[in-house]
């Protein structure tokens, strides 16, 4: 049982919660809590710090889980100095960071069955095809934690295929963002990009059309059909997004508000929007610029 705050494990872990520069030199990263230590793939899981009074209880229930994983029992004062959190839940998780490459994000894979010549036999072949309704969001420079694990979030719970950030997007694996995520970072795929118009052009040159939040939109975001290919561009919290990034989406929508508020913050906004496009999907419907609905 660790019961040192100079114990090097200790350290590590504190690193890896501060800073990113830690996390990327060893290419993990930590979650905290019972819910994030059940869904992390068995496959990425490095090793599992677990607080002396949470031990007997999650050996109960994460037995099968715990025998096949390295784990590690530490004294309670100890591990609430290596936890971010107020309250700990007890455990700890170090996982592998996730690396994917654009095509992964572009294609989606598919078996088909062909002939063998040399054998005569039927063999199964994996290759990659390009989706024609994906739906992806694209973030340039997202600062807030909060904001970018509740886009995680949304983005799973409407079936998105992937994230793309710009380089000055916050870091995925900051702990409040790990936080916020409540697990959807195991699931939805992403990737940070150094030029976000030419990711753009990319993704135009596979039939996904681009549509850029900005007040300054030609129609409200209600008045398109995004049953085919599409993704959503949103900008920075306060500075929304620069003018040469919005000029290069097919289309600018805004969001109607009322009142006095001037802009709806990054996850509001891409909360919106992604469930118009879910809610368009999921019906086989879109809006007409009147407001009703109109079938395909």
């Amino acid at each position: 049982m660790i019961t040192s705050y100079s114990n090097k494990s200790v350290r590590e872990v504190i690193q890896l919660t501060q800073k990113a520069k830690a996390r990327n030199k060893q290419g993990v990263f930590v979650v905290e809590g019972i819910k994030m230590f059940s869904e992390a793939p068995m496959e990425r899981i490095e090793r599992v710090y677990i607080a002396q009074r949470a031990e007997k209880e999650l050996w109960e229930t994460y037995r099968d889980k715990l025998n096949r994983l390295s784990c590690e029992t530490v004294a309670d004062d100890v591990f609430d100095k290596m936890s971010d959190t107020k309250t700990p839940q007890g455990v700890l998780t170090l996982v592998r960071q996730y690396h994917y490459r654009l095509e992964e994000l572009l294609t989606r894979k598919e078996s088909r069955q062909c002939i063998d010549r040399t054998t005569g036999k039927s063999v199964s072949i994996i290759g990659g095809v390009h989706q024609k309704n994906s739906l992806y969001l694209l973030l340039e420079d997202i600062q807030d934690p909060g904001n970018l694990g509740t886009i995680f979030r949304t983005a799973e719970a409407v079936g998105a295929d992937g994230i793309l950030m710009s380089n000055h997007t916050v870091d995925v694996y900051n702990p409040k963002t790990i936080r916020s995520t409540m697990g959807s970072i195991y699931r939805v795929p992403f990737i940070y990009r150094e030029d976000i118009c030419e990711t753009i052009r990319i993704l135009q040159k596979h039939d996904i059309c681009v549509y850029a939040a900005d007040l300054g939109g030609r129609k409200a975001y209600d008045a398109y059909d995004y049953r085919g290919g599409t993704a959503f561009l949103i900008g920075n919290e306060g500075n929304g997004l620069r003018e040469e990034t919005a000029a290069c989406a097919e289309e600018r929508i805004w969001i109607p508000m009322e009142g006095k508020v001037e802009s709806l913050n990054a996850a509001v906004a891409s909360t919106v929007l992604f469930y118009e496009a879910y809610r368009q999907r999921r019906k086989g419907i879109r809006n007409k610029p009147d407001g009703k609905d109109l079938k395909r």
